[in-house]
């Protein structure tokens, strides 16, 4: 699997985020592509991010970076920031974020 961004290991963590739970990836809508962030997407992809909308929260687009597996964006709004898979814990304050990828 293929995470584009400023990486810094192979949990997924990047130059902008790289705590111990810092380990998902996220699909790029408008590229179909996996970035580390937002930032790392912004900084290299050369064109404006898409939000995946509800409808399509069926949609593989959330990688854990520590077992590989794909979650769709409905398993990991409601993972409790814990892979589903491997029970690896999550940064819940990627809550934060999440108007960056998804509509609320």
């Amino acid at each position: 699997m293929i995470i584009r961004g400023k990486t810094i290991d192979e949990q997924t963590r990047c130059v902008h985020y790289h705590s111990s739970k810092d380990i998902i990836a996220i699909k790029m809508k408008c590229c179909n592509h996996y970035y580390s962030c937002i930032h790392c997407h912004q900084e290299e992809a050369g064109h404006q991010t898409e939000v995946w909308t509800k409808k399509e929260f069926d949609t593989k687009a959330v990688l854990c970076g520590n077992c590989y597996s794909e979650l769709t964006i409905s398993q990991y709004l409601e993972s409790n920031y814990q892979c589903p898979f491997c029970k690896a814990a999550f940064n819940p304050r990627c809550k934060n974020h999440d108007h960056f990828y998804f509509e609320t």
